[in-house]
């Protein structure tokens, strides 16, 4: 997991109740978050340090700089020899110049601008959010406040311009507008901007008490308090320490609905996760919602660990598959078992829309009483550990069954989905494209292991390092396991034998 500083721009036009906020829209080429719309910034470069010592500084310089390459907008007051439209055009058009990748440096035509001049006054500081513990990457961003008002664009006015490459789009919104376009499905918006949406419509547009309320809620992130963190309506996703398999560190638990609230996979044993989700969800129980019951996936530890706490502390009991239910921790209150095809009512939609449910899905392979959950209004899916967006799932043989998961992949593969949720990284905008490039990724797996197999025979052990030599070798007991498995599936389909302690290819 790393850490990277970012700098993103609140750019704000009008005051008060006709305030409107600038988002651009990611091209949906780019890995992090491509298709949303999103505040302009960027994250630090080396440049935006120069001599300055204070990280303050330094994310004032990226903020300016970025606000440059993706609206046109400067802060600075440039000499009469550097504020051609013709000059600033071909500077623009040097940051751009690269990849979706952002590999290539482009800050040197920056520095070139704005060398020997002063900083313009710095840009309020609205809040600062790090990304929670479920992404491998995780952005600390500054977010700070630019009104159009103060900036000028290359050609002298005042009006932002996105030219295609990261981003696609820009467009003021008003904040409501924006907000109610997201809960009616036309739009996507990255979870941070959500929440500064909700707290700028809340305030009416006033800045002052917009900045003190999202401060005081992005104080408590920074204190410890789990993050309302939505990629599309409906799903809070809510990452928790748990005892699970690396490179994760943590299971996400989901809390379905608005009105009736159901938790899924409340994973962690420990006390202090599990009070954070109480704060958690006693903070969404305010407006009026209830809390239903809870669900689990599967039961595996680091998805039920939290369960019997939960039951206890909030009087709710749980919901899963029967060979799930059978085999809970102790002290779990059972409620009515979850057959394929079943319907859990969620009661009204974010948009105010009836009918609102999710579907649940049989999908063993991984673990036989395994379930997943498509929602019906957005078309997201829940997904638990049928597949991981920063690792691929081991399958555990008894329990997991190679031929079986697959099975289970492509039936999941055939659902209208949109966003998908995993119980391990964050949430993916098109979850069948995500499904079938997993499918594939499994294919090739399966073909490694059969040009293996064609050239000599091994042991489990000696085949590890060989058919996984993509992974870390201390990931390399993991990687025996769904070897075992992938081996399994060969011998039944007749493509490899097993003598003694040795596995061979069986030539068809």
């Amino acid at each position: 997991m790393s850490r990277r500083n970012a700098a993103a721009l609140l750019l704000t036009r009008g005051q008060g109740l006709s305030i409107e906020v600038f988002l651009v829209e990611r091209s949906p080429l780019l890995r992090f978050f491509g298709g949303y719309l999103a505040l302009p910034g960027g994250t630090l470069a080396p440049a935006d340090g120069g001599t300055v010592t204070s990280e303050s500084a330094a994310m004032q310089r990226c903020a300016l700089r970025e606000l440059f390459e993706e609206t046109g907008l400067l802060q600075h007051q440039l000499p009469a020899d550097r504020n051609s439209q013709e000059h600033l055009h071909n500077v623009r058009t040097a940051m751009l110049q690269h990849d979706l990748t952002g590999i290539v440096d482009t800050t040197a035509p920056w520095l070139q601008l704005i060398a020997g001049l002063p900083d313009p006054a710095p840009l309020p500081l609205i809040c600062r959010i790090e990304t929670p513990a479920f992404a491998p990457v995780r952005y600390d961003t500054e977010f700070l406040h630019v009104a159009l008002e103060t900036c000028r664009d290359t050609n002298g006015g005042r009006e932002p311009s996105v030219w295609p490459g990261e981003l696609i789009n820009g467009k003021f919104w008003r904040p409501d507008d924006a907000l109610l376009a997201w809960q009616r499905g036309e739009l996507l918006l990255v979870p941070p901007v959500i929440i500064l949406l909700e707290h700028l419509a809340a305030a009416n547009g006033d800045l002052t008490a917009f900045t003190l309320s999202v401060t005081q809620t992005t104080d408590g992130y920074r204190r410890g308090h789990l993050h309302l963190v939505r990629f599309s309506p409906g799903i809070v996703l809510a990452p928790l320490l748990t005892k699970t398999l690396p490179p994760a560190t943590t299971t996400n638990c989901y809390i379905t609905g608005r009105d009736e609230l159901w938790v899924i996979d409340p994973g962690s044993p420990a006390h202090e996760e599990q009070q954070r989700l109480l704060l958690l969800l006693d903070e969404l129980c305010r407006t009026g919602a209830r809390l239903c019951g809870v669900i689990a996936t599967h039961h595996h530890q680091d998805h039920v660990g939290g369960i019997a706490a939960l039951c206890e502390a909030r009087n709710l009991s749980v919901r899963g598959h029967p060979l799930t239910l059978e085999r809970l921790p102790p002290g779990c209150r059972l409620g009515a078992p979850i057959h394929h095809d079943d319907s859990i009512p969620l009661g009204r939609a974010p948009d105010g829309s009836t009918g609102w449910h999710l579907r649940a899905i049989h999908t063993p392979g991984h673990d036989r009483g395994h379930l997943c959950f498509h929602e019906s209004r957005y078309g997201a899916a829940i997904v638990g550990d049928m597949i991981s967006t920063i690792s691929t799932i081991i399958i555990d043989p008894p329990e997991g069954h190679l031929a079986t998961y697959l099975q289970s992949l492509n039936l999941l593969a055939l659902e209208p989905m949109t966003t998908l949720y995993p119980a391990h990284g964050p949430a993916v905008r098109d979850g069948r494209r995500y499904l079938q490039q997993y499918l594939r990724h499994r294919s090739k797996r399966e073909a490694t292991l059969l040009e293996t197999l064609a050239q000599r025979s091994g042991t489990l052990d000696e085949l590890v390092p060989i058919v996984y030599s993509d992974t870390k070798p201390e990931m390399h007991p993991f990687a025996a396991r769904s070897l075992l498995a992938g081996l399994q599936k060969l011998l039944t389909e007749g493509k490899a034998s097993f003598s003694g302690n040795r596995w061979s290819s069986r030539r068809q």
